[in-house]
């Protein structure tokens, strides 16, 4: 009988690449070189790398070559786009042109907690990585999104359609279309309302497939009204339909990598 090799999950990192490190290296994904040695193991960042943290761009470099690292020993490491990522884009992409809201691009990704050395360091294989991640993921029965925000649904009705859409986007110069997409992210917390929350997320379960959707985006402290600095697990809710893994690294929170399948333990 084959051995199931075990698929992690980690929330918003936000630039925090020590502490990522840390976490990585407390579940054996890394060692003390910061190689991948978790062998067949898979790894998925759920989006938001960046931002908010002082090193963005160590923590884009660092999924990349663990990308490579754990391919070659038929491991997997991906992420997800996460609002963030799309961010820094733009601001790359756009600069101090008008978003049609009375800013810029350039001061929207700086009032989000844009880090300027962050955008002085991007380079074209950070450039071509970022607009090539999904915005969707099927793994195992699992649904990954970034964010829990009902965005997704205008972009197509199967995980593959929103990709192929949003990627497209990405590829093209439309601002207005770059900035109806990162006001669409605003959003959040649209499956955290008693009924009306179990029934979105069933909706979207039944749309693009999987028994359990699973997001950051929303740090988990924000939902429970609590300090940051309590939060040790993923959060489950609407009934079991839904998992968030964002830990609230940036706000001080102790972080955590996550296994599936989650405990059926509710908060």
């Amino acid at each position: 009988m084959a051995t199931q090799h075990p698929t992690y999950v980690i929330g918003d990192i936000h630039g925090q690449f020590k502490r990522l490190v840390g976490l990585l290296q407390s579940v054996g994904l890394i060692g003390d070189a910061l190689q991948w040695t978790g062998g067949a193991s898979t790894l998925w960042f759920m989006g938001d790398l960046v931002d908010r943290g002082p090193d963005g761009i160590p923590v884009i470099d660092l999924v990349m070559r663990l990308q490579a690292e754990a391919a070659a020993v038929n491991g997997c490491v991906a992420s997800l786009l996460g609002n963030h990522e799309m961010l820094l884009l733009a601001a790359y992409r756009f600069g101090r042109r008008s978003t049609g809201l009375g800013s810029s691009f350039l001061s929207k990704w700086k009032r989000n907690g844009g880090n300027r050395k962050d955008l002085a360091s991007l380079k074209l294989e950070h450039l071509g990585w970022l607009a090539n991640l999904p915005a969707m993921a099927h793994v195992d029965d699992h649904l990954f999104i970034h964010a829990d925000a009902p965005l997704y649904l205008k972009y197509g009705r199967s995980v593959q359609e929103v990709n192929a859409a949003i990627k497209d986007l990405l590829r093209r110069s439309d601002s207005l279309a770059w900035e109806e997409l990162l006001e669409d992210f605003v959003r959040r917390g649209i499956f955290y309302s008693d009924r009306h929350g179990e029934v979105l997320a069933q909706r979207f379960l039944d749309l693009y497939g999987g028994q359990c959707l699973v997001h950051g985006h929303t740090p988990i402290s924000y939902m429970l009204g609590c300090q940051p600095k309590k939060v040790t697990r993923p959060l489950l809710y609407a009934g079991g339909r839904c998992v968030n893994v964002d830990s609230g690294l940036y706000l001080g929170g102790h972080g955590f990598v996550s296994r599936l399948p989650f405990s059926s333990e509710e908060h």
